[in-house]
């Protein structure tokens, strides 16, 4: 039994910890509150399990929120907030997260072109950055279950969108396997496995 050599993971064509970048826009109170194609608490647990999982395998995050220096909005939930630590969070006017400079510098800094990306809420402000970015030559991966929209058909009728524009659909449990690909990674399996532990998925080593 043995695997072959790891891929180079800056050109594999499946999302590694080194192709890949995080968006997270928008998860705050007002936004949360909103959404009615999730429970509530369910959505800031589920976000909550990508955040850690991204720290765990050093994936870059970056952060953004609306109209919180206009004092119009509120900061990103404590629960969500606690797990990034003190990372940028990019204040924005525009919806289109794509259409705040600082922002898309922000993912551009990154030089990855895998984008995997998390947003409130599923119709605005995940779907018009996911248009522009695909626009642009990224490869865009909506994960599907921490994002949530103002009704259920609002949320998968977005999510039909921009998987007809070519962005690709994933799961957490995809992610973390993808991220992980191979038991052989030893230094990261203890975190590949609370992970899917935290998430309700009973895992057998034995």
């Amino acid at each position: 039994m043995a695997s072959y050599p790891r891929r180079d993971p800056e050109t594999d064509s499946l999302i590694t910890p080194e192709n890949s970048v995080l968006l997270i826009i928008d998860y705050q109170p007002t936004q949360i509150n909103s959404i009615n194609s999730m429970n509530h608490a369910q959505l800031i647990k589920e976000e909550s399990l990508v955040a850690q999982l991204a720290k765990a395998y050093d994936v870059p995050i970056v952060l953004s929120t609306v109209n919180v220096k206009s004092g119009r909005n509120q900061d990103t939930v404590p629960q969500l907030k606690k797990i990034l630590g003190d990372i940028p969070s990019y204040d924005r006017s525009s919806i289109n997260a794509w259409q705040d400079k600082d922002f898309v510098e922000a993912v551009k800094a990154t030089g990855r072109k895998k984008i995997l990306i998390t947003a409130l809420w599923t119709e605005a402000c995940l779907t018009f950055p996911t248009l522009d970015a695909l626009k642009e030559g990224y490869e865009v991966y909506p994960i599907v279950d921490s994002v949530g929209g103002t009704s259920p058909v609002a949320h998968e009728t977005a999510l039909r969108r921009v998987e007809q524009a070519g962005a690709q659909l994933i799961s957490f449990a995809q992610l973390a396997c993808e991220w992980q690909r191979d038991w052989n990674r030893t230094e990261y399996v203890p975190g590949f496995v609370q992970a899917l532990i935290d998430a309700g998925i009973f895992i057998n080593l034995s």
